[in-house]
């Protein structure tokens, strides 16, 4: 065992050394590209001269050398100057105003949809959260309300409809938001800061967190009233000193207090959480995936009393801290078979669960607040062809197996520096960058989504072909036509209750028409946008291309290089937050975000 363990030590060190000859040497990082996308690129030119394009621009450090590997693998050149606007693909830890302002619909991939901090921040998800359980529980009262006035039977609610399996969200079980989120108060609204402090008594552990940081930075427990009063008097004096009243945009106290959940599930004594991925491939039309992660550990025993936040925070930048980390490190993440086993082994028989529960019932679980999270925000979310994101979510498990959501992160830690992470991380990668790949070119081309060929671990969660979105060259807003019967189909679409969409869909009553997009010099353009593909076309071919494969990038490519009617898509009403959220949103867009270490 021993062995093993330090000849794993020296490939890692072996491979830290060679990391800047692996940017650089595009034959050695080849096999990191899939052969799929190989596939999905054949008609692809040959590699240009350096310096000739196409060119890929990574900022930061978080995952860059498998990315690198991956854009190298295509004859693509990576370009340092963040600047530089004629890139296909651009993956950057932190977002920046320019990047979205000079983004080119249609022609260029961007990593990191615009306004994603709707999920990726504690103060943005609880929002989301709470204004969609409002929508529901109206929707909910308004049906109910309508069938009693028919005399038809009541007896089922939304709560009660069986969720429907991955890839069609309708009909699904809506999720009450308290059996899944842990109650939660904001700091930065009065109200709710009082309504917290009224209600707080020692018999419970709450946790303070920011709102929009990571690696567990700035994060403590509240166990007792001196530290409660001593957290009142703060943000008090902060509110009432008189520098803070005369600014004209207050920066609001961005925190949240959330009921600590003292009986987690224990992994051989120590605590544990699970990451998994929401992949957002494609924002027009919306394509969103699954993607099984991996367990984190502390390296300590778990002890709800301890003052040490290595015990009860499970993230590697908390757990580095620790000397015994260089030694212990691949204690501290778990494989999910590693977990699946664990659990058949030692809670399979004492609490009942079904067999291989880990890939079953907590992985439907997962998907469905993963579900619940997106269609809570789908509305308001910013969406350009080539814009995709991957979001990372944490779940833990409680005693009784309960399922609770953490938080979601944006630009989640891809650093593979222990063994179970250099088996999952470069996966994770590769497949994110096939699916934006192939469903950019899909959408490019008005083909039907369905079969994805670069679809391997990622599981469907929501196909937005039916939605309604901007088409790519036309003129109005449109739906996608049903999937063609070959191939596979979710299991709601062979419902016969379920609803078809039409071929063709109607112009909506009332419905803005962008205008058309100008030349260079301000008139018309030169030549006509070509009208989309009728839905009876579509639906009689055979899934997939039927015309000989052509690069992605190419010029000649249907639709490529061309400018959405409109400019894009369509104005979105602002987001529905209190005062306190506009404010927060204003500072957050002049913040930058540290590296990534969670």
């Amino acid at each position: 065992m021993g062995s093993g363990r330090e000849e794993g030590l020296l490939r890692q060190l072996s491979q830290l050394d060679h990391d800047a000859e692996l940017l650089e040497d595009s034959d050695a990082t080849r096999p990191l590209a899939a052969p799929l996308e190989e596939k999905l690129l054949e008609g692809e030119k040959q590699s240009p001269s350096a310096g000739q394009g196409p060119f890929f621009y990574i900022g930061g450090t978080n995952g860059a050398s498998i990315i690198s590997a991956y854009c190298r693998s295509k004859g693509w050149h990576r370009t340092q100057d963040s600047r530089q606007e004629d890139y296909k693909l651009k993956w950057c830890e932190v977002k920046s105003r320019d990047t979205y302002c000079s983004f080119r619909e249609g022609e260029q991939l961007l990593y990191q949809l615009p306004n994603n901090k709707l999920l990726t921040t504690k103060i943005g998800l609880l929002s989301a959260l709470r204004e969609y359980s409002r929508v529901m529980n109206k929707i909910n009262k308004t049906s109910l309300s309508t069938q009693d006035k028919s005399g038809k039977d009541t007896a089922q609610t939304h709560e009660e409809i069986p969720w429907a399996s991955p890839g069609c969200l309708q009909p699904q079980k809506i999720l009450r938001m308290e059996e899944f989120f842990p109650e939660t108060y904001r700091l930065d609204i009065r109200d709710e800061r009082e309504a917290f402090f009224a209600l707080f008594d020692e018999t419970q552990t709450w946790i303070c967190k920011p709102t929009a940081s990571n690696q567990g930075k700035g994060i403590f427990l509240l166990r007792n009233q001196e530290e409660v009063t001593a957290l009142q008097a703060k943000t008090q004096s902060i509110e009432d000193d008189p520098v803070y009243r005369k600014m004209p945009f207050r920066v609001p106290q961005a925190r949240i207090v959330q009921r600590y959940i003292g009986n987690p599930l224990l992994l051989d004594g120590k605590k544990f959480d699970v990451r998994s991925y929401l992949l957002i491939a494609c924002a027009m039309p919306y394509m969103v995936f699954f993607g099984h992660g991996y367990a984190r550990l502390t390296l300590g025993l778990y002890n709800l009393h301890s003052n040490d936040l290595s015990g009860h925070l499970t993230n590697q930048f908390m757990q580095k801290k620790s000397p015994l980390y260089v030694l212990l490190k691949e204690d501290t993440v778990w494989s999910m078979e590693h977990l699946n086993r664990y659990i058949n082994d030692k809670f399979r028989k004492t609490k009942g669960l079904p067999r291989d529960w880990v890939f079953t019932t907590f992985t439907k679980r997962m998907q469905q607040i993963m579900a619940h999270c997106f269609l809570a925000v789908k509305s308001k979310l910013e969406c350009k062809l080539g814009y995709f994101d991957l979001i990372g979510c944490d779940f833990l498990i409680d005693e009784n197996f309960k399922v609770w959501l953490l938080e979601m992160n944006s630009n989640p830690a891809l650093h593979t520096n222990c063994e179970v992470l250099k088996e999952v991380i470069p996966g994770v990668v590769v497949e994110t960058l096939d699916l934006a790949l192939e469903t950019f070119q899909k959408s490019l081309r008005n083909e039907k989504m369905l079969p994805l060929l670069s679809q391997r671990r990622f599981v469907l969660l929501h196909n937005g072909e039916t939605d309604l979105w901007p088409r790519l060259g036309g003129s109005r807003l449109a739906c996608r036509p049903p999937p063609a019967p070959s191939g596979p189909r979710p299991a709601c679409e062979t419902s016969p209750s379920a609803p078809q969409p039409p071929s063709r869909a109607p112009d909506r009553p009332g419905a803005r028409r962008p205008a058309p997009p100008r030349g260079p010099g301000g008139g018309r353009p030169s030549s006509a946008q070509p009208r989309p593909r009728p839905p009876q076309e579509a639906e009689g071919r055979a899934p997939g291309p039927t015309g000989p494969p052509f690069d992605l990038w190419d010029t000649e490519a249907p639709g490529a290089g061309r400018p959405l009617a409109g400019g894009g898509a369509p104005a979105r009403r602002p987001y529905p937050g209190s005062a306190e959220d506009e404010r927060e949103d204003e500072r957050e867009g002049r913040k930058a975000a540290g590296p990534r270490g969670s």
